[in-house]
């Protein structure tokens, strides 16, 4: 891999680290060639303080190391991706990310529509929520409900009108997370038996 330490009159490129599940940012840190090198072999991020003078493998304290599982280069050839499996905090501070953030696993849209209908479950009203009127009348309806839906997309996928398909599969998948909530579950609950059996 070509990387450009020779952009910047220090020699430092920056680099930035991700939790290769979650896909979130951890930290940015800056190397020279020496870090990447150290990096490299160590398979844990190795940085160069600025203020130290030195070179630091983060985790060298604290024992929360950045065991590194790949590094990749930007298209100038001066801005590296480490993607990491992080044991334990990242931030000096304490917290998950030097953002203050927690480093947990999202779904985009999904996670968004997952927090709805949990706050939908906890306090909406039934009668001005459809959610909630849902998880008033129990498991065995929006089980039913799902099942409905379920057989709807079945129809929908042996006909031709996508339009049709696409809406009954939103639906379903919409009732599910609210099947999967109602008996105590999340997403990633399912995510981690896919994983397991990947």
């Amino acid at each position: 891999m070509k990387i450009d330490f020779t952009k910047n009159k220090d020699g430092l490129i920056p680099a930035i680290i991700q939790d290769v599940n979650t896909k979130n940012v951890l930290m940015l840190g800056f190397m020279n060639q020496e870090a990447y090198e150290k990096t490299v072999e160590l398979k844990k991020a190795t940085f160069y303080s600025r203020t130290k003078k030195r070179l630091w493998t983060k985790g060298e304290e604290s024992g929360n190391f950045l065991n590194v599982v790949s590094i990749k280069n930007d298209c100038d050839n001066d801005t590296l991706l480490i993607q990491v499996n992080p044991l334990g905090m990242t931030c000096h501070k304490g917290t998950d990310t030097c953002w203050g953030e927690e480093n947990n696993q999202t779904y985009g849209f999904l996670t968004e529509l997952e927090d709805v209908i949990k706050l939908r479950k906890k306090s909406a009203n039934p009668e001005n929520s459809y959610v909630a009127s849902l998880f008033a009348r129990g498991v065995n309806r929006i089980a039913q409900k799902v099942g409905e839906e379920a057989v709807e997309t079945v129809i929908e996928a042996m006909d031709t009108n996508d339009e049709l398909f696409l809406n009954e599969s939103a639906d379903l998948l919409f009732h599910y997370l609210i099947l999967l909530q109602a008996k105590g579950f999340t997403l990633q609950d399912i995510v981690n038996i896919l994983e397991g059996r990947h």
